[in-house]
């Protein structure tokens, strides 16, 4: 007898996956949405649909995205039931149920079959860029679109008008002067803020080719986004290809990078190409107070000695250094490179890079940075 997932489950897998999507779905939606699922029962499809949406979804353009990613998780188009009768069950919710709360104790292979589809977005989520077939990497592509990069934001030394903070002792004795000396509001006031810039450095090495469509195509999508961005890839040497990855359509911003990288799957040299970077951009102030995202497997051609060096450089000029090693989402990893272990003292955040769920967590490391 096949048997199913519980319903919260798939449920919450589907809220998250509307998460992914774009959809600001906190935690306090989804028990919301657990709830009212419950009150509606789960063999009601179209109450199941409409509660998802008022629950879920917290502005108009929320509800497409709702009804796109409703239809692949569950392999099912909006259901008809919500348009016209409310009270025909149709048969595909049925399957968030177990066997015996169906009450037929028959196999259900259709059902199996909307449950694989269910859970495939997450599990290609989740996959190692590196072990995709070409079909997966097609649909991987169009999951860029889901990302969603926030820039890190830094207090600057002007001071603004806010409804909380530090007295603002001029603004307040201006306003009793123009009441005659009335007293009134106190007015208030707070440091301001301003986006803090992001730079990225992406190993395209030989050993890092499994992954670098990936990876600039993630590049493409911080550069796309809003706040100040620069990328610079490292092989045998330092490229700056923000130019080309500013460009609107992701294939041609990868065709562009690509014609501008001349050491595309060539050797490792990271502690000469962090060098060139300090020397010509980063004691400029482009490194100076940024979040610096550093995307490498740690293998090195140079003596670690000279890598620990430049990331000490690197270290004493940024706000927050990353490291995001496609390896380090491997349960069985461990950090031995001597490349890793010279570095490694100079990292503030060492994170995955395996995976579109590893890039979306760099992401928010890099927003809270």
């Amino acid at each position: 007898m096949t048997t199913a997932r519980p319903p919260e489950e798939i449920l919450l897998g589907f809220a998250r996956a509307l998460r992914a999507a774009g959809v600001d779905v906190t935690a306090d939606r989804e028990r919301t949405y657990l709830t009212a699922v419950a009150m509606v029962g789960l063999e009601d499809q179209a109450g199941a649909y409409a509660a998802g949406r008022a629950t879920l979804c917290g502005s108009p353009s929320d509800l497409e995205r709702f009804d796109l990613v409703y239809a692949a998780w569950f392999g099912a188009q909006r259901p008809a039931a919500a348009r016209r009768a409310p009270n025909r069950p149709p048969a595909t919710m049925a399957d968030l149920r177990d066997d015996e709360s169906r009450g037929d104790g028959v196999d259900d292979p259709d059902g199996e079959d909307v449950r694989a589809r269910a859970s495939a977005t997450e599990v290609l989520r989740r996959k190692d860029i590196a072990s995709m077939s070409a079909r997966e990497r097609a649909t991987m592509t169009r999951m860029f679109s889901t990302l969603r990069p926030r820039p890190p934001r830094r207090r600057t030394s002007r001071m603004t008008g806010a409804g909380r903070g530090r007295v603002d002792a001029r603004r307040t004795m201006r306003d009793m002067l123009r009441r005659q000396g009335e007293p009134g509001a106190i007015r208030w006031r707070e440091r301001s803020e301003r986006p803090r810039r992001v730079v990225v450095l992406l190993d395209v090495s030989g050993s890092m080719s499994a992954y670098a469509d990936a990876l600039l195509r993630l590049a493409h999508v911080w550069c796309r986004g809003p706040g100040q961005v620069e990328v610079f890839t490292i092989g045998t040497r330092l490229t700056h290809v923000t130019t080309a990855l500013h460009q609107l359509d992701s294939d041609r911003a990868l065709v562009a990078a690509g014609n501008t990288i001349p050491d595309w799957s060539g050797g490792t040299r990271l502690a000469h190409g962090l060098k060139a970077f300090l020397d010509r951009w980063g004691r400029r102030g482009m490194a100076r107070g940024a979040v610096v995202v550093l995307v490498s497997d740690g293998w090195e051609r140079d003596q670690p000695e000279a890598l620990a060096e430049q990331m000490r450089r690197l270290h004493a000029l940024a706000h927050h250094v990353v490291w995001a090693n496609p390896h380090r989402g491997h349960p069985s990893y461990q950090p031995v490179q001597q490349g890793i272990v010279a570095a490694l003292p100079y990292v503030d955040s060492f994170v995955a890079g395996h995976s579109m769920a590893a890039f979306a967590e760099l992401l928010e490391v890099v927003e809270h940075a």
